[in-house]
């Protein structure tokens, strides 16, 4: 996947536009009311977010182009939905909805094929399946119906295997009438940190809302290791007063997430 190149779909990435805070403000009260061109702009200038996003799946053997395509249809979603009153910034709103467009795109389009060998000996071992049942008015094991085959067990259980409908991550295994839980919240994967990447930018979107001196505090206690009587004497105050400003800063964090 040629993620590092500088044109994709005939956008030149090296020279996309960067947003100031001021401006996404103002585009996003234009495109409230209407404004098409403000909505171009905005969309424009929000790219480099589906860029980041397709990085995470460069091990997908997607193209780069398409991708990118599908991702911008997410961003394009976002701008559409996004609720200025929600209190958070347009990033943290979007990444996930980008994410999810290009999750959607792989599943519908990962097609698995067969090859036709084994297809035949899958239809074979199903044919020999149903003689031994006859016989024996019992289930044949995979060894049982390889040697009447006169073909490796494994030969007959990948065959076997290659034929079955895939199993979607998504496909749901409960629902109560409300959210649906799917084969994917059932799995631990430790290599698909999506989710992970997404909670890091809520999380920093939080702290980024704290007063100057209730991030210090964060920072240095939950980032750089350091005991609240390290803080104290590296901000000069009082152990006492690390601690109360910890817990009221955690408590505006919990609130904001």
């Amino acid at each position: 996947m040629y993620i590092n190149k500088v044109e994709i779909c005939g956008v030149n990435t090296a020279k996309l536009p960067v947003l100031s805070a001021e401006e996404k403000e103002s585009l996003l009260q234009k495109i409230k009311e209407g404004d098409e061109t403000a909505k171009t702009t905005f969309i424009n200038g929000n790219l480099r977010l589906v860029l980041s996003v397709i990085q995470k799946f460069c091990n997908k053997g997607e193209h780069a182009d398409d991708l990118f395509q599908v991702g911008c249809v997410g961003l394009i979603k976002a701008v559409k939905n996004f609720d200025t009153s929600i209190g958070v910034k347009f990033s943290t709103y979007a990444v996930p909805m980008i994410i999810g467009e290009v999750r959607r795109y792989l599943r519908d389009n990962n097609v698995i094929r067969v090859s036709r060998s084994v297809k035949d000996l899958a239809y074979k071992a199903l044919q020999t399946k149903e003689e031994l049942i006859r016989e024996k008015n019992a289930e044949p094991t995979i060894e049982e119906i390889a040697k009447k085959m006169d073909v490796s067990p494994k030969a007959v259980s990948y065959a076997l295997d290659a034929i079955q409908d895939p199993v979607s991550l998504y496909d749901p295994v409960f629902h109560d009438g409300t959210d649906a839980v799917s084969v994917m919240d059932q799995v631990s994967d430790d290599k698909n940190y999506d989710e992970i990447w997404t909670d890091d930018i809520v999380l920093r979107e939080a702290i980024e809302r704290l007063h100057e001196r209730e991030k210090n505090i964060i920072m240095l206690r939950f980032f750089q290791g350091k005991t609240q009587t390290e803080v104290a004497k590296a901000i000069g105050i009082s152990q006492a007063q690390v601690s109360r400003l910890e817990k009221n800063a955690i408590n505006h964090m919990k609130k904001f997430i």
